[in-house]
Formats: C-alpha cells, sequence, structure tokens
C-alpha cells in the first residue's frame, strides 16, 4: 500500500466500476458548422481560447473492406463547442492554421489517430496538441481511453452510447451533437485536473 499513498489517482479502473459513475455532460452552446461561410467566425473565436478540447468522430464501417473518412470534428473551449462537418465542408484553411498553431493548445486522447483520420482529407503540419494518453502515466495512470481517464481522474462517466451511430445523416441528432461535444470538452477538464495534481516522484 506504500507505494499507492502519494498516487493522486488509481492506475486502472474496471468497466463496471466505471459504468457506476455519474456522467459527465457538456452544458454550454454548441454550434454546428456545415457551411462553409460559417468556418472563419468559428476558427475566429476558438483562436482566442486559451485550451481547446479536440476530437473527431467517423462513420462506422458494419461491413468488411468498407471504410469511412472522418465525418466530425470537434473543437471545444470550456463554454462553446464547434462541431465542424467534414462531410459536408472542406477541411480548409482556417481549420488548418488552428490545427497547425504551435501556440494554440489543443487537448485530446489518442491525438495520432485523429491526426491521421483528418490527414486523408488535406495534408498539413500538425503543431500544439497534447495526448492524454501519452501524458497519463506521469500520474501513475495505466488506462488510456477517454471514458477510463474520465473515470480516474474527475470520478466522471463519459457516455460512449453515441460512437457507433451515424455521423454523416442529414442532421446530427441532440443526443450525437451532446456526446460529441462531451468528448472535445472533457479533454479539457482532465487535462486542467491534472495540471493542478502533482505529478507521482
Amino acid at each position: 500500500m506504500s507505494n499507492t499513498a502519494h498516487r493522486p489517482f488509481e492506475a486502472k479502473i474496471d468497466n463496471e466500476q466505471t459504468s457506476k459513475l455519474p456522467a459527465i455532460e457538456f452544458r454550454g452552446e454548441i454550434r454546428i458548422i456545415d457551411r462553409e461561410e460559417q468556418v472563419e467566425e468559428a476558427c475566429r473565436y476558438l483562436a482566442s481560447q486559451p485550451l481547446i478540447g479536440f476530437d473527431t468522430e467517423t462513420r462506422p464501417s458494419f461491413k468488411a473492406g468498407i471504410s469511412y473518412r472522418v465525418s466530425l470534428l470537434q473543437l471545444s473551449s470550456e463554454k462553446r463547442c464547434y462541431l465542424f462537418r467534414l462531410n459536408k465542408i472542406a477541411l480548409s484553411k482556417p481549420i488548418l492554421r488552428l490545427l497547425e498553431s504551435p501556440k494554440l493548445k489543443k487537448i485530446g486522447a489518442d491525438v495520432a489517430g485523429d491526426l491521421r483520420s483528418l490527414r486523408q482529407l488535406r495534408h498539413f503540419r500538425d503543431g500544439g496538441f497534447v495526448d492524454l494518453q501519452s501524458i497519463a502515466s506521469e500520474w501513475g495512470i495505466e488506462e488510456k481511453s477517454l471514458r477510463k481517464l474520465s473515470a480516474l481522474v474527475l470520478g466522471l462517466r463519459v457516455s460512449k452510447a453515441q460512437r457507433l451511430s451515424n455521423w454523416e445523416s442529414a442532421t446530427l441528432t441532440d443526443k450525437q451533437q451532446l456526446y460529441a461535444s462531451t468528448d472535445a470538452w472533457a479533454c479539457i477538464k482532465i487535462y486542467e485536473k491534472l495540471c493542478q495534481t502533482p505529478k507521482i516522484k
């Protein structure tokens, strides 16, 4: 037990324990960006924020050999989340400037996987990203998924109910919007809590 005495967080948590935790939900404003003329203003707002939560969603394929390109890019501040519908708009210059900016800190989980998906649409050089999966071990956390990281760091459960829904449908349901926004925003909350907590020696 002596080894866990100064551990700020448990190293692991199982699915059953995670499922009993209260849910975390984004309570801020959600804006859907599905027309080119909306992009500039959204990116201007995001560029002014101290921290951005980052995630993507892709339409699931239930058939072998068939895969889809990334459908949605979520970029969230503390109070507002933008859902860029990349199946309807281009991964255009203003968005790329955000993804490439070394000054704008963007927090995600499995950042490399998300960036790989985005690069299938257009090549860019990313900058300013922090991957929660890469830094969690500095606090003694061995879990990698956003769901488990949220459970261990915040004591809250990220719902995965909408993960396999159709992200290319004509309109996103309220549940899809909330799920996608929560995923990106939760990354900020986890990162802030980690930064406020001493790392393990």
